[in-house]
């Protein structure tokens, strides 16, 4: 779920122009470090002394529980130290963990994280704790370095190194294929209910919290049934019968998620927030209800992504969609390259990982493109998932050269060709023709008023 500031980006920069800035109380000057101009030694420094209290640059956090944002960098990195100094001169840990390589590899991975929740900047979201953002922020770097180093790996290599992760990998999958009895019969239908339908709903219904837009969501959910059935000749899992399709899938259970993700963010709308601090909460059960709403959002944001209301919304719209679908897509093709079923635990981290990391990078985005005065550069969140995205698609088309030996149908071309048709004929006659209209008249008010001015001379 995603927690939030309100229009708060550390990405931006406010304007001094900002109104709200008028409202708002005068703040102290920023103390110059030093005394009269001359630096002070750290033993003669009076800690009471206005030099002394120079505030970081990013205080926008959830002052409500003040002791969860104290700094705490020299205490982390002692625990820090003191864990890694345990693990690795310990002789009973280092033996019971029998590939040392492994357990190096988890305590750097570690060490980074910790890192990144201390040291990155705040994104969007304040609840549970930026840390936690932050977190996430370093998961995806830590993803994104992994997807660059296996991009100049051949496949075979890249099978065998998945083996240091799980050692059953590295074999051969039988393809499965969803269209071997297509009548519509109650039988059918029961038996192609499985866990996937469950995953399917789960997995809209975290679109619908990343989007918050019925229209988004239903235009993505038709656009990925087209992709399976555009590419059903490569991957056999992606053909499916015609009421798996549309029935199951579109009609139950991505509407289903779709339905109850946008009916949490109606509730989280218009839910009234309450910014009480821990302190001021009486009663044990007051403060267990102020302690669970630590999980809950800070404040929220509807989205309203006007696809249609100029160029550039149109243009980021369906940039996004084009996104989203890759990020969908490739997983199936991840797993079906590195032989991996679609149950297994690397694959729903994946899945999961995305998930988390869409959340803020969309709420960067919506910001990023509504809000220009503020947000004067692209978010952290959204550059990174940009970035983590795109090199999957570079990792997939490398990998995929000889893989897949079957061309694709020609309907299938005809299809793409006459969808990127009306792509592009769409904002043509929608925002191009009512700006050609516009120059061409006042191209003839000008030639209107020179004619004037002559006849007048």
């Amino acid at each position: 779920m995603a927690y939030e500031a309100k229009n708060v980006s550390p990405t931006s920069k406010a304007e001094e122009s900002d109104p709200d800035a008028l409202l708002s109380p005068p703040t102290d000057a920023r103390p110059e470090p030093g005394l009269n101009g001359k630096p002070v030694r750290w033993y003669d420094a009076d800690r009471t002394e206005s030099y002394t209290r120079i505030a970081p640059f990013q205080e926008g956090h959830d002052t409500s529980v003040e002791f969860f944002y104290k700094p705490i960098t020299l205490t982390a990195l002692g625990f820090g130290l003191a864990a890694l100094s345990y693990v690795a001169m310990t002789q009973d840990v280092l033996e019971e963990g029998r590939d040392k390589r492994r357990v190096g590899a988890y305590a750097a991975v570690v060490s980074f994280l910790m890192f990144s929740m201390i040291q990155f900047r705040d994104g969007p979201f304040i609840r549970p704790h930026p840390a936690f953002w932050r977190a996430i922020l370093g998961i995806n770097l830590l993803y994104e370095l992994a997807l660059v180093f296996l991009l100049f790996q051949d496949l075979n290599s890249a099978r065998r190194m998945m083996t240091l992760l799980d050692p059953s990998l590295n074999r051969p999958l039988p393809e499965k294929s969803y269209a071997e009895n297509c009548e519509l019969t109650p039988q059918n239908i029961w038996d192609a209910i499985d866990i996937f339908c469950l995953a399917h709903a789960l997995g809209w219904f975290g679109k619908a919290m990343i989007l918050r837009d019925y229209w988004f969501c239903w235009i993505l959910s038709i656009a990925f049934e087209f992709a399976e059935y555009s590419l059903q000749h490569q991957l056999a899992n992606f053909a499916e019968c015609w009421w798996d399709h549309w029935i199951l899938d579109v009609l139950v259970c991505n509407w289903l998620g779709t339905y109850l993700g946008m009916k949490t963010c109606q509730y989280l709308e218009v839910k009234p927030y309450e910014w009480r601090g821990l302190r001021q909460t009486r009663g044990l059960r007051s403060k267990a209800r102020r302690v669970l709403s630590q999980f809950s959002p800070h404040d929220w944001t509807a989205f309203k992504w006007e696809g249609t209301a100029s160029f550039l919304h149109y243009l980021i719209v369906v940039l996004l969609l084009a996104v989203f679908l890759a990020a969908e897509l490739n997983p199936f093709y991840l797993k079906s390259l590195l032989w991996m079923e679609p149950d297994h635990p690397i694959v729903i981290l994946r899945l999961a990982g995305v998930f988390l990391c869409a959340l803020p990078a969309v709420r960067e985005l919506y910001q990023y493109i509504n809000n220009p005065r503020k947000a004067k550069r692209m978010g952290q969140h959204v550059w990174l998932l940009l970035a983590t995205i795109l090199t999957e698609l570079l990792v997939i088309t490398k990998w995929s050269k000889g893989q897949f030996t079957e061309p694709l149908p020609l309907y299938v071309r005809w299809a793409w060709m006459i969808g990127g048709i009306l792509l592009v004929l769409y904002p043509a006659i929608r925002f191009g023709a009512p700006s050609v209209r516009k120059y061409v008249g006042k191209q003839k008010q000008k030639r209107k008023g020179k004619g004037k001015g002559k006849k007048a001379q």
